[in-house]
């Protein structure tokens, strides 16, 4: 197992991470002040105020706010479109879009409506969303692209934040070899997404240099994840991480910036000691570690799950000293 980094925090900040329940995905702000937590089972977001320094490194949680609305159900990926916007899908309902309340996030409970409700169009309703992630496009514009849990596809919804955020267009835009996707990742230069498939046990990519639709077959894909759940892709396009619900491992996989063909992990990291990971063990799909995000320095992985709510560790420490030539299959 590889060795955390330990965090600081007010006693305060360690009952409010201690109560929040399940967990799911996480995330951090585009300014990398703020981690945003889902809440699944107690239905409500924690964010946590942060001071990272990566070099040394030291991270310090000086406080949080607990959010809850009658828009948040079943909590299970969150994404941010700016510091003090973000969106929650809700497994059990819909998508909404928030704004932070004003101040500092001090300890306080709140109770905030959505600036937006997202709902799918006739032919493209939401079913279920799972993850989120936040594409931006052009002109103020931004893509939602949402997993639909239990529909078995990833649907694509623009917004416009001068229209505070109603969708202009929907559309399904990965179906193709998804079984129950439960993570969405983008690289950095827009050119891939990555989804993690937790009914077909990998992690489907898609290139999106191309048009997506429903026929779109992957032109990837990473193996030998037991049951992939949150995933990232470093800031440079190199790497993949993926958190194994169903082991207590981080797989770790890499590339020359080409993600074509199927690839297995070039190195594998337990984030999890046994007796935590078979204490969270009610079934093979579950103990393991399920969000996982990687700070916007580029250096610091926070990863989550409902028996370790939160911990940090350092990226060099997860990828290691960099394989020769990742081994990769095209199909």
């Amino acid at each position: 197992m590889i060795p955390r980094i330990d965090f600081e925090a007010t006693g305060a900040v360690s009952e409010a991470l201690g109560a929040i329940g399940r967990t799911e995905d996480l995330r951090f702000s585009p300014d990398n002040r703020l981690l945003a937590v889902a809440g699944y089972s107690h239905r409500r977001c924690l964010i946590l105020k942060l001071d990272i320094e990566p070099g040394v490194p030291r991270i310090a949680i000086s406080g949080f706010m607990e959010l809850k609305s009658e828009s948040m159900g079943e909590v299970h990926g969150l994404d941010f479109i700016d510091n003090r916007t973000f969106v929650v899908a809700n497994r059990d309902g819909l998508i909404a879009v928030f704004a932070l309340p004003q101040g500092e996030p001090a300890g306080q409970c709140r109770e905030i409506a959505p600036l937006r409700l997202i709902k799918g169009s006739r032919f493209c309703k939401l079913r279920s969303p799972g993850s989120v992630a936040v594409k931006r496009e052009p002109h103020g514009r931004f893509s939602l692209l949402v997993c639909n849990n239990y529909k078995h596809r990833v649907t694509r919804h623009v917004v416009h934040r001068r229209l505070r955020y109603r969708a202009l267009w929907n559309q399904v835009m990965l179906e193709q070899g998804l079984n129950i996707p439960d993570g969405i990742a983008l690289s950095h230069d827009g050119r891939w997404v990555a989804v993690s498939s937790h009914g077909t046990n990998d992690v489907k990519i898609y290139d999106m240099s191309a048009p997506l639709g429903r026929g779109t077959q992957s032109a990837g894909a990473l193996e030998n994840a037991n049951y992939p759940h949150g995933l990232r892709f470093t800031q440079d396009g190199g790497h993949i991480l993926v958190a194994d619900a169903g082991s207590p491992m981080v797989h770790v996989y890499a590339s020359n910036g080409d993600w074509r063909g199927r690839r297995a992990p070039f190195r594998s990291v337990a984030v999890l000691d046994e007796e935590t990971f078979l204490r969270g063990r009610a079934n093979v799909e579950e103990g393991g570690p399920k969000g996982l995000d990687i700070d916007r320095s580029n250096s610091i992985v926070a990863v989550t799950c409902q028996e370790q709510t939160l911990a940090f560790y350092g990226l060099s420490s997860i990828v290691g000293r960099r394989a020769a030539e990742p081994e990769c299959s095209v199909p």
